[in-house]
């Protein structure tokens, strides 16, 4: 029986950690949390909410191709707000309406994953 979702994983090129903390972090908010010893030798990061209850995975793959149709929704609260700061630090903001009784955008991290955020509407 599948319980929860424990975390998901992206690809990135070798190298980009310092581009994608730029983005999962100080965008994003999300927290930088370690990788076991023998994972961190292969490269790239993992973040997590300050809660810890959803994990982002970025991980090395060589050769490397974003994501671009296959990606993570993260359920948002307040939206609109998000958004705007999303925007205000130089994220790319794509409002999408296709989705019945969802506010919902897209954003690219650096390395060009699509990245979805949603919110129920009332």
């Amino acid at each position: 029986m599948i319980t929860a979702l424990d975390h998901v994983q992206l690809a990135a090129p070798a190298g980009s950690e310092d581009q994608l903390r730029g983005y999962y972090r100080d965008v994003l908010g999300l927290v930088e949390i370690p990788k076991p010893p023998v994972l961190a030798a292969r490269g790239g990061c993992w973040f997590a909410t300050p809660d810890g209850s959803v994990q982002l995975h970025l991980g090395i793959e060589e050769p490397f191709t974003p994501a671009k149709k296959a990606h993570p929704a993260l359920r948002i609260r307040g939206i609109h707000a998000y958004a705007d700061t999303l925007a205000a630090k130089g994220a790319q903001v794509v409002w999408d309406d296709n989705l019945p009784g969802h506010d919902r955008f897209y954003s690219f991290d650096p390395v060009g994953n699509r990245i979805e955020f949603l919110e129920p509407r009332a």
